[in-house]
């Protein structure tokens, strides 16, 4: 369990009455106050040499996992390629893939102090990553976030070939599927987001709901990271049995 904050943060909805997402500034990365913030239903998003920025954007992106619908081409590559998925075996691999620059934009807000927060926070059970490995054993794609009772939120996704993220999206929904989370948190909408399921929900009720999940049994990562799990054999029970 982990120590309280030195920071207390303010009420989204009273701080921030006109809706434009941004709630404070300052505070630090620990472990401590990356919980009081998701908690409350905060996340920071700020550039390298900014200070650090809390959000509760209005409406919040979020999706049902039952809403995720893998397409039929995902579901293919999946079962055509050799790859494996891994959960919570290469955090801090997962979390500077997601740092490094992509072809649409030079910069990225995952800096080295996200970085080490977001790892201090994984070694005290309060994040989580998928991993996606090809037949080499090479790192392609993933993702991670944070994880508080029942409250699974995203954070960041990368790829090096075709639908892996998608696929370490995939297992992530599974793992909402069985343990019935009413959401994981995608944070801002983005069309990307939409397209794979997601809708908005209001800020109040994003954060009336949080308030519940948060306070409820944790999710049991340790029972994946044991284990490999074999993109063919999540295809074919998806129900893809036939080319």
């Amino acid at each position: 369990m982990l120590a309280s904050s030195l920071y207390v943060f303010p009420d989204p909805i009273q701080a921030d009455p006109d809706q434009q997402g941004l709630i404070c500034i300052g505070a630090d990365l620990t472990p401590e106050t990356l919980y009081q913030a998701y908690s409350q239903g905060l996340f920071p998003w700020f550039s390298e040499g900014e200070p650090i920025c809390w959000w509760s954007p209005e409406p919040r992106c979020i999706i049902r996992p039952a809403d995720f619908k893998p397409s039929k081409s995902l579901l293919r590559n999946m079962k055509t390629k050799n790859y494996h998925i891994t959960i919570n075996y290469a955090f801090e691999r997962v979390i500077r893939s997601c740092a490094l620059p992509r072809q649409y934009a030079d910069e990225t807000w995952i800096s080295e102090d996200i970085i080490q927060g977001y790892c201090a926070l994984f070694e005290a059970g309060y994040a989580y990553s998928i991993e996606v490995w090809d037949a080499e054993e090479q790192l392609i794609g993933g993702l991670y976030g944070v994880t508080i009772g029942q409250g699974c939120f995203g954070e960041s996704m990368f790829s090096t070939a075709t639908d892996v993220s998608k696929m370490a999206f995939y297992a992530l929904m599974l793992i909402g599927i069985e343990h019935r989370l009413e959401w994981i948190d995608c944070q801002l909408v983005n069309d990307h987001l939409m397209s794979l399921g997601a809708c908005t929900l209001s800020r109040q009720d994003y954060l009336n709901s949080l308030q519940d999940v948060v306070k409820r049994p944790a999710i049991d990562w340790k029972k994946y990271q044991e284990g490999v799990f074999l993109t063919r054999s999540i295809a074919l029970t998806a129900g893809l049995n036939k080319e």
